[in-house]
C-alpha cells in the first residue's frame, strides 16, 4: 500500500509536548526489557527458555522477523480488498463502488466503528466494562469522514493472508509451548489505525472470567499474537505494563488517577518492524492512544487459550453471546487451526506444516477448498471469550 497520505494534521494540543517526550521515553525503556528477537527453540523442539523467561517475566515478548516479505505481500493484497469493500458508511449494505459490502448478511459482529480519533469503549459499559477511563480524543482534521473502521472482527473469513498467518508452523509451536499442546482458539481480528484517524483503545485488561478463580494464575486468561504488516511505533502501537499480568484485577481508574493523565509511567510501547509479531498476555494491563502519527498500523491480532481454562466454562458478553464452552463447541473452533494449517501448506510447500495434537490424535483431516471457504461464514459465532 502507497503509505503517503493527505495531511490529517492532528495532535494533543496543549499536551503534545508531553506526548511526544512520553512516547521518546517509553521507548527506550521498551528497548531495555530484554524481550525481544527471532523465535527460537532448542534441539529437542521446546521454546527457548530465554524467551519463556522474558514473556512470563514482561507478559509479552517482540518475535522480530517472523513473517517474510512475501507473506506481508500478501496481507496487504487482502488489506487493499477489505478496505476497498468497507460499507460507505455504518449500516449501508454497499462498499463506494455499489458492491454488497464486506460482512453484509453475517450474523456474527464484525465492523467496529469509532469517530476519527476516538475512544468508543474508554468508560462505558461495553465489553464488560474492562475499558474504565476515557483516553484524550485529539480532535481530527477537517476533512476526516464521520467514522472509519479501526476493528474487523471475523478476520479469517475475509482474508485466506490472515488464515495463513493463523496457521504459522512456529507461531503455532509457541501456543503449544505457552498454552499446552492441547490449547483452545479464542478469536481473531485486524486492527486498522489508519494516520491521522486511528482510533485510541483504552487501558484495560482483557481477562473477564477468572478473576476470582481459585485456579487463577497469571497465564490463566491466554494471550495474544500480533502480526505487524507495517511495524508499529510508539504514536500507534500498543502499550503495556510489564508485568502487569501477574497482580490479577488492576483498579485501573486508580492507577490513571495516580499518574495524573493517561500517560501511565511505567508502561511502554511495543515497537516493531514490518513483519514482526508480538505476543502479550491477556491479564497484562495494556492500551492504544489515537493516531496523529502519520504512520499505518495495521495488525493480524489472534489470540489462544490453555483447553482447561474454557473447557465447561461459561463465556462469552464481550466478542459474542454467554454460553459455556462445552468439548463439542471447542471442537468446531478449531477447525480453524486445521483450516489454517492447509491453506498455508498449500501456500508455502518448503514449510513443515504444524501438527495439532487434538486434530491428529482424533485422525481429523482438514482441507482449505471452496466448499470450507463458504462453511467459515460467520464462524466467529463460536469465538471462545474469557
Amino acid at each position: 500500500m502507497d503509505q503517503t497520505v493527505v495531511d490529517h494534521t492532528a495532535d494533543y494540543g496543549p499536551e503534545e509536548a508531553a506526548m511526544q517526550a512520553y512516547l521518546r521515553e517509553g521507548e527506550k525503556r521498551a528497548y531495555a526489557l530484554g524481550n525481544r528477537g527471532p523465535i527460537r527453540f532448542t534441539a529437542d523442539g521446546a521454546l527457548h527458555p530465554e524467551i519463556v523467561e522474558a514473556y512470563w517475566r514482561c507478559g509479552f515478548y517482540v518475535f522480530e522477523g517472523v513473517l517474510k516479505s512475501d507473506e506481508l505481500a500478501d496481507i496487504e493484497r487482502d488489506l487493499r480488498d477489505i478496505l476497498d469493500r468497507l460499507p460507505v458508511e455504518r449500516g449501508a449494505p454497499v462498499d463506494a463502488k455499489g458492491r454488497p459490502a464486506l460482512g453484509v448478511g453475517c450474523a456474527a459482529p464484525n465492523l467496529l466503528w469509532s469517530k476519527p480519533l476516538g475512544d468508543p469503549f474508554g468508560g462505558t459499559a461495553l465489553a464488560n466494562g474492562r475499558h474504565q477511563v476515557k483516553m484524550f480524543e485529539p480532535k481530527a482534521a477537517a476533512d476526516a469522514p464521520k467514522e472509519i473502521v479501526y476493528l474487523i472482527l471475523g478476520s479469517l473469513q475475509f482474508s485466506e493472508a490472515a488464515l495463513r498467518v493463523y496457521g504459522h508452523p512456529q507461531l503455532l509451536a509457541v501456543a503449544a509451548a505457552i498454552n499446552g499442546p492441547d490449547f483452545a482458539p479464542f478469536n481473531e481480528a485486524l486492527f486498522i489505525k489508519e494516520p491521522g484517524r486511528g482510533a485510541s483503545v483504552a487501558w484495560h485488561q482483557d481477562g473477564v472470567t477468572h478473576w476470582d478463580s481459585p485456579d487463577w494464575d497469571e497465564g490463566v486468561h491466554g494471550f495474544n499474537f500480533m502480526g505487524q504488516l507495517y511495524g508499529c511505533t510508539p504514536a500507534n502501537g500498543v502499550w503495556v505494563v510489564p508485568g502487569s499480568h501477574k497482580l490479577g484485577k488492576i483498579d485501573i481508574k486508580s492507577v490513571i488517577a495516580k499518574a495524573g493523565s493517561e500517560r501511565l509511567p511505567e508502561a511502554v510501547p511495543m515497537v516493531c518492524r514490518p513483519g514482526d509479531v508480538c505476543i502479550t498476555n491477556r491479564q497484562a494491563l495494556h492500551g492504544s492512544f489515537a493516531n496523529t502519527s502519520k504512520d499505518w498500523r495495521v495488525t493480524v491480532n489472534f489470540g489462544f487459550h490453555r483447553r482447561k481454562s474454557v473447557l465447561d466454562v461459561k463465556g462469552g458478553g464481550v466478542h459474542n453471546k454467554e454460553a459455556v464452552y462445552d468439548a463439542a463447541r471447542i471442537r468446531e473452533r478449531a477447525r480453524m487451526i486445521g483450516y489454517a494449517i492447509d491453506a498455508r501448506r498449500k501456500r508455502f510447500p518448503q514449510e513443515t506444516p504444524f501438527v495439532y495434537r487434538l486434530h491428529a490424535e482424533a485422525g481429523e483431516t482438514y482441507r482449505w477448498d471452496d466448499a470450507a471457504r463458504a462453511g467459515v461464514k460467520d464462524y466467529n459465532l463460536l469465538d471462545l471469550s474469557i
